[in-house]
């Protein structure tokens, strides 16, 4: 017997499919009112026997008919009304499906919330268009069919946030730290066609290019890459340029092997500036799948490198990267401006961090880079030694995927760490203001509640676990089959990736500060306070420990970097709560744990106290200091470095890089309020034509360039300065 779905799709009639539809009504009624399991069984043999007589194809809805008059029959109408009445709302959502005008309203570009939801994508541009037109087909998929009403509707509420649900319906992860070193060293495929190790540390930088856009366009977050696994090609160039040029002066009698060094040591620095513009510029130039520039962050650690020489090598790399981004890359106008991507990421060390060290100069031109660029953002070596350890008790210092999800430190079956080739599985997000407005200040209430919204974010996470479980290679064969993240065969599921550490799942949160002075009456910074704002830390890190030794699946806590969502979630809160003074008076939530941009603090203060919120974030977390134009205090830029290293894991110096394009002034643009709405000015001419004026913020890790919805802009605009 065949049953024509709503689509007009034929397939196979399945009793399972009537019998549990039954079950879920009756188990939403009150037991005296409950069908037996034998008052179950006999309605679907009913429901079939009807069905056959008919001696065709047989739609859904004369199916759901038969059921509902069996039900009736057996006098069980409770049973009739849930299952009813679920029918109802389940056409009404059909037949008020808003997809299609959503999709009308990004074509036309006149949905404000999507225009602002993404600081580094263009609405206006086709292939951003098709992206979030595609993105709200999955999210309508994921709305109706592919998540449980509960986790929608606690989404819908603002008390989580399940990320990313313009991509769930597709089998695709957050981020990754991808293995540049096993493609280029063992080739790779790119589109079909084999790439071989490439010869020359040029070629090297073309190809790391081409990985970096096939990675963007197969998973949804940030990718990083490590410098050092260039390094080695390095001096694969050397020979062969020094070869080249020996040969060279020899037809004309020349055979000075220092000459020899002298000029193929100057054409090795030239080959290198070559390859890392071409880096700089395919990364800011290219545009993936979802109509961005991909976004990936480039990883410089001496540390890393193997010997000496490559670490030398490696050092004349970080050096040009440096430069170059200090130089910037010209905007259509011609004028020199700040890029979002790539993003950059400098370790500190022992050998670089003090005046008189080896690599010293590179820490300097590090700083004059963070004055004029804003990146790059800095990890110490010596922090993250102390807070990465695995299981041989062993300390690892390494990049973030993206802008500051961080992977938990793993040993392979050899017992060696591992860390490239791993990847985040996706996100759900917590609203801890949510939690303790719903408790309205009673602290045994807003343990409990704390516990069931925990609760939602567990599940939710599974589904996301779920959604990848069972994924095939092949659906992204660069990321799995070709050494990005694995070398899995055709048609292998990539399931064993998914658990026992390899990759991790993450329990986003925000608002801790205003959760922390709704239940206290002060700031989280306040020594009376803090200790709750720990323990709510403490509970999440908990919760996540439970859940993987329940399900060896490696759940994190992670500090969520909102864009969109903190505005998101200040509306829903304001809905809900109304505005209440220091909580819900902005149009946003703070970030993670960070201490409120309003409130007056130090640099290294702030630091200091962030640091142990820090170490509580295991799945991820970035501190910043918000600072003034520094280009002419880098001594001051130095000292916050330093500083960083002996008492943060990851952090970053907040600057401003702006530039209007009609009158030139190159300062700080301003931000404006008319009408209740707030707008971006130059000061100098009063330009407040965006498409005039580039202008480049650190939007929650990483720098934003398309400027924010109404919320974000608030808290940029409310930022005070540490320095």
């Amino acid at each position: 017997m065949k049953i024509i779905k709503r689509n007009g799709a034929e397939v196979a009639f399945d009793i399972t499919k009537i019998l549990n539809a039954i079950r879920k009504a009756n188990n939403e009624v009150s037991e005296a009112n409950r069908l037996s399991e034998a008052q179950i069984g006999l309605i679907a043999d009913r429901v079939t026997a009807l069905a056959g007589d008919l001696n065709r194809a047989v739609s859904v809805e004369e199916i759901q008919d038969f059921v509902e008059n069996q039900i009736m029959d057996q006098k069980a109408f409770a049973v009739a009304r849930k299952y009813i009445t679920y029918r109802y709302s389940r056409m009404l959502a059909r037949k008020s499906n808003t997809t299609d005008d959503q999709i009308l309203t990004l074509i036309e570009c006149n949905n404000e919330e999507v225009k602002q939801e993404n600081s580094n994508k263009n609405p206006t541009v086709n292939s951003v268009q098709r992206d979030y037109m595609a993105g709200e087909v999955s999210k309508d998929l994921t709305r109706r069919i592919l998540l449980p009403p509960d986790i929608v509707a606690a989404h819908d509420e603002g008390l989580i946030h399940f990320h990313d649900a313009d991509y769930f319906a597709q089998h695709m992860h957050n981020c990754d730290l991808v293995n540049l070193e096993d493609m280029l060293q063992n080739g790779t495929v790119i589109s079909g066609t084999f790439i071989e190790k490439p010869h020359s540390f040029s070629t090297a930088c073309n190809i790391a290019t081409q990985i970096i856009a096939q990675v963007a366009s197969n998973q949804y977050g940030g990718q990083s890459i490590s410098l050092t696994h260039l390094a080695p090609f390095v001096d694969i160039s050397r020979q062969k340029i020094r070869s080249d040029v020996a040969e060279e002066l020899a037809n004309v009698g020349v055979t000075d092997g220092a000459k020899i060094d002298e000029i193929a040591e100057k054409r090795l620095r030239d080959e290198i500036r070559k390859g890392i513009q071409t880096i700089q510029y395919q990364v800011v130039t290219l545009l993936t799948t979802n109509g961005q520039a991909p976004f990936v962050t480039v990883f410089m650690y001496l540390g890393e490198a193997r010997n000496e020489r490559e670490r030398d090598d490696l050092a004349m790399i970080i050096e040009e990267t440096l430069n170059q981004r200090i130089r910037g890359v010209k905007n259509e106008s011609g004028v020199w401006v700040t890029p979002a991507f790539p993003k950059l990421i400098y370790v500190l060390e022992e050998d670089n961090v003090r005046e008189g060290t080896k690599y010293f100069y590179l820490t300097e031109l590090a700083a004059r880079c963070t004055a004029k660029r804003m990146v790059p953002d800095y990890i110490s070596e010596k922090k993250m030694l102390e807070y990465k350890i695995d299981k041989n008790g062993e300390g690892h210092c390494y990049t973030c995927m993206g802008c500051r999800s961080f992977l938990t430190p793993y040993v392979d079956e050899n017992g060696k760490p591992k860390y490239y080739g791993r990847f985040n599985q996706g996100v759900v997000t917590i609203n801890l203001v949510d939690v303790a407005l719903s408790s309205h200040g009673d602290e045994a209430e807003f343990w409990r509640i704390f516990d069931e919204r925990l609760d939602i974010c567990y599940r939710a996470l599974l589904y996301r676990h779920n959604r990848l479980k069972g994924t095939l290679s092949d659906a992204a064969p660069i990321l799995w089959q070709y050494g990005a993240l694995a070398r899995l065969k055709k048609g292998e599921k990539i399931d064993k990736l998914l658990y026992g550490g390899y990759s991790t799942i993450s329990l986003g949160y925000a608002g801790l500060y205003e959760c922390t002075k709704y239940m206290t009456g002060k700031s989280h910074t306040d020594e009376a306070a803090k200790p709750f704002a720990l323990a709510v830390m403490q509970h999440m890190n908990d919760k996540c420990k439970e859940w993987k030794a329940k399900h060896n699946i490696d759940f994190s806590l992670y500090g969520t970097p909102l864009e969109s969502t903190t505005y998101k979630f200040a509306k829903c809160l304001q809905q809900r709560f109304g505005v209440i003074p220091g909580v819900t008076d902005k149009n946003y939530i703070t970030n993670s744990y960070h201490v409120h941009v309003t409130e007056p603090i130090d640099a290294f203060t702030k630091l200091k106290f962030e640091s142990e919120f820090q170490q509580l974030s295991p799945g991820g977390a970035i501190s910043y200091v918000e600072v003034p134009n520094m280009q002419d205090n880098i001594p001051a830029v130095i000292a916050v470095m330093q500083y960083i290293y002996d008492n943060i894991m990851y952090a970053e110096l907040n600057t401003k890089s702006d530039y209007c394009q009609v009158c030139g002034y190159d300062g700080e643009i301003g931000i404006v309020e008319e009408d209740g709405k707030l707008l971006w000015e130059c000061p100098h001419c009063h330009n407040r034509d965006q498409n005039k004026m580039n202008v480049a913020r650190r939007t929650c890790g990483y720098i934003g360039t398309q400027f924010w919805n109404q919320g974000r802009t608030q808290e940029i605009k409310d930022r005070v300065l540490h320095l």
